[in-house]
């Protein structure tokens, strides 16, 4: 970055809700600016006179620092840039709406020649100022109906154009964007990960036997420790099994403190803070902490094969193969850490981790004997179905296809049983009942209390 210099009237700006630079310069920037800035990505956008880059990087983060001398936050919204442009596009369809107008006015001027039902005489004086006269007006209707199709166009565009922006704004879609920044954030540390056991394993082969293994293995769990043409290189003598060694600690190393993928997730965790905080924030969790809930909240942020222990002191600890998550222990480099139970909340609210909220188990399902079972209907509200029960064995019910065989909810609400279509009825396929299913095979529940039998429930 040391041959971009400052530009006096440049300003570089940021969104964090559309994750997008944006460059806006006072003059137009000579041939050799130009091209920097679309080197880097950076595309003109005529209407609204500035530079943007589709999406943030730590290089076009560094070029705009370098050209504009800081980064501000953009003072737009995308409501505000979505209103603008509808704004503009109904300008361009009233305009076209207007010129279809002045259009189809001036070709029914001309049908006026032809109103009386005169025809054109071929050979006569006045056949040649007729056919202009239907060439003009054919064309008048043409570009008239083209007009207003471009009109309708434009209005759409419009349409879409605000219905997008808030779309984007949806809780939904920005709880989904949420889940891909998680994703993206576990590619980035699964690197790191592999880096730093590429790096150990490196580290602790010196023997050439060992080297030598390593080479023929090629990779470890999480990835390739070695170059493809590795083999070639020490078979051709271009480079010794203890040269090889060097070159691959240096290389892991370097991966390890390369600052643009810590700056990747430092990135992110600034992208989930913020997608969190517009959708209220993150709650603190005051459920009990788990050794399976900080293990699964380890794995959301990609530590490797994370395993927590309860102990002594009754604060658990958290262990990593690799190097725990940066944000996990401040910046600082560890496989373990130790915290109190309030502070692991606050670790898990600190970086944007939601504890999933655990559903509520289905009734189980029971096998008991019974001449009828019912269900809430699924078709008509307050309706019951009624299911008159079959025997079938496990391999007779397994052999029913899986789109006419399932379960049903009793009324009472606290069991399940199995349904199907009855495979003994003999007429038409489509007119066969729903029944319900005892398996002969399995074992039988005893009959629960909340059953309530067909001719019970009527006579109620």
């Amino acid at each position: 970055m040391a041959e971009i210099e400052q530009i006096e009237g440049v300003e570089a700006t940021y969104s964090p809700e559309d994750n997008k630079l944006r460059l806006y310069a006072e003059d137009r920037f000579d041939e050799e600016t130009y091209a920097i800035v679309k080197s880097f990505g950076f595309n003109w956008a005529p209407k609204q006179k500035l530079f943007v880059a589709p999406a943030w990087t730590p290089e076009r983060e560094d070029f705009c620092v370098a050209i504009a001398g800081d980064i501000e936050a953009e003072g737009t919204t995308l409501a505000e840039r979505a209103a603008a442009k509808a704004e503009r596009l109904e300008g361009y369809a009233a305009n076209k709406e207007r010129k279809a107008g002045e259009l189809f006015s001036a070709a029914d001027e001309l049908s006026r020649m032809f109103e009386d039902g005169q025809p054109i005489l071929a050979g006569h004086h006045s056949e040649r100022k007729a056919l202009k006269a239907k060439d003009r007006m054919d064309s008048n209707l043409k570009r008239g109906v083209e007009s207003q199709k471009a009109a309708r166009h434009y209005l759409y565009k419009a349409v879409s154009v605000q219905h997008h922006a808030n779309f984007k704004n949806s809780p939904k879609v920005r709880a989904n964007r949420i889940k891909a920044l998680f994703v993206e954030l576990r590619k980035y540390q699964s690197d790191l990960n592999h880096y730093a056991l590429a790096l150990k394993v490196w580290e602790k082969t010196a023997s050439e036997k060992g080297i030598s293994g390593l080479v023929e293995i090629g990779q470890i769990r999480t990835g390739s420790i070695a170059s493809y043409d590795t083999r070639r290189r020490i078979k051709e003598g271009e480079i010794t099994l203890q040269e090889l060694r060097s070159e691959r600690i240096a290389a892991f190393k370097w991966q390890l403190e390369n600052t643009n993928r810590h700056r990747w997730v430092d990135h992110l965790l600034n992208r989930l803070t913020y997608e969190n905080e517009m959708l209220g924030g993150v709650s603190r969790s005051e459920g009990e902490i788990t050794a399976t809930l900080l293990q699964t909240f380890a794995r959301a942020h990609g530590a490797d094969k994370p395993k927590a222990t309860k102990m002594q002191s009754g604060n658990f600890e958290l262990k990593s193969l690799a190097p725990l998550p940066l944000q996990f222990v401040n910046g600082e480099t560890c496989k373990a850490v130790e915290l109190t139970d309030a502070e692991w909340r606050e670790l898990m609210s600190d970086v944007c981790y939601e504890v999933p909220v655990k559903k509520d188990a289905k009734p189980s399902i029971l096998n008991f004997k019974a001449k009828h079972l019912q269900s809430p209907s699924r078709y008509q509200s307050g309706e019951i179905s009624t299911f008159e029960q079959i025997e079938l064995t496990k391999a007779e019910y397994a052999k029913i296809h899986a789109e006419v065989r399932g379960t049903r909810l009793s009324i009472c609400g606290k069991f399940r049983f199995k349904i199907c279509l009855d495979p003994n009825y003999k007429g038409p396929r489509y007119q066969a009942p729903w029944v319900a299913v005892f398996l002969t095979d399995s074992k039988a529940h005893p009959v629960p209390e909340s059953f309530v039998p067909v001719v019970e429930a009527k006579a109620a």
